[in-house]
């Protein structure tokens, strides 16, 4: 790949990592202004967090993945070459994981339970645990995003050249 094509490469990394942290953070934004006892405020959050998480998060975590694999593939940085990617990855991976098992799951089944059981779901114990694990996968998320740009940037464990 030549040096043009890596530079678009990398502005596309950027914008796409940005549509994945920038959604993640806008969902906890609006739980953090969400009142429980409030039902029509309730819905319309997960609504939203909803659709954040279709449109904006998925396309920027798989965006992100199929930009992951080109700089894999056709760069020299590869795949296992340096810790700190081969890192990188490991958590990405994880931190999808995460986002697909737990975050989405119980947004879509708490979102259900709204639906379903109206203002009642406010009290369902289901619905309160599933929205304050959600919460703490979302703690992690950001928190395994922000290490991801620290090794980004400071590139830990990076093999040193010898003169």
């Amino acid at each position: 790949m030549g040096t043009k094509a890596a530079r678009w490469l990398k502005i596309l990394h950027i914008v796409l990592v940005s549509l994945f942290f920038g959604g993640i953070m806008s969902s906890l934004v609006l739980n953090f202004n969400m009142k429980l006892a409030a039902y029509d405020q309730t819905l319309d959050m997960y609504q939203n967090v909803v659709a954040i998480s279709d449109y904006i998060v998925r396309t920027g975590a798989v965006g992100t993945l199929l930009v992951g694999i080109i700089y894999g593939c056709f760069t020299n940085w590869g795949f296992f070459k340096h810790r700190w990617v081969t890192i990188k990855w490991i958590l990405f991976i994880i931190q999808t994981i995460v986002g697909i098992t737990i975050v989405d799951e119980l947004m879509v089944e708490n979102l259900a339970l709204l639906e379903a059981e109206g203002s009642k779901a406010l009290t369902n114990p289901v619905f309160i645990d599933n929205h304050t694990v959600r919460q703490y996968a979302v703690y992690f998320q950001i928190s395994v995003t922000l290490f991801i740009f620290a090794i980004s940037v400071l590139r830990p464990w990076k093999k040193k050249r010898h003169k």
